[in-house]
């Protein structure tokens, strides 16, 4: 009985620990999919407030990747717009985003 309930005590905490969204995870997916198209790299971040950034991640980041999809130049980013990959980590790229935003005070490191 104590093994059981050992092991869905640890089940349980595995699985709320992954449905939290990670700055770092964001961080890093900024890095390999956006910092090859936004040139100014992390510094681009503070180019908006964490209601924007907010109001561009609702929706699994949908008016983000909308805004990409929309635009020409940002023709090699359409295929990980329209990933399921995308709309998976997107909860990561907003506490990314939200994070270190114009208005949060935070600066990222230089990973």
């Amino acid at each position: 009985m104590n093994k059981f309930f050992f092991l869905f005590m640890m089940f349980f905490f595995f699985a709320i620990s992954s449905l939290n969204a990670a700055a770092y995870k964001g961080q890093r997916i900024f890095v390999k999919k956006c910092v090859g198209c936004h040139t100014s790299k992390q510094s681009f971040i503070k180019t908006k407030t964490i209601s924007q950034w907010e109001d561009l991640m609702i929706n699994k980041g949908k008016p983000l990747a909308d805004l990409h999809l929309k635009d020409k130049k940002a023709k090699e980013s359409w295929k990980y717009f329209n990933s399921k990959k995308y709309s998976k980590k997107s909860k990561h790229l907003k506490d990314f985003l939200m994070e270190y935003a114009k208005d949060s005070g935070n600066v990222p490191a230089c990973n």
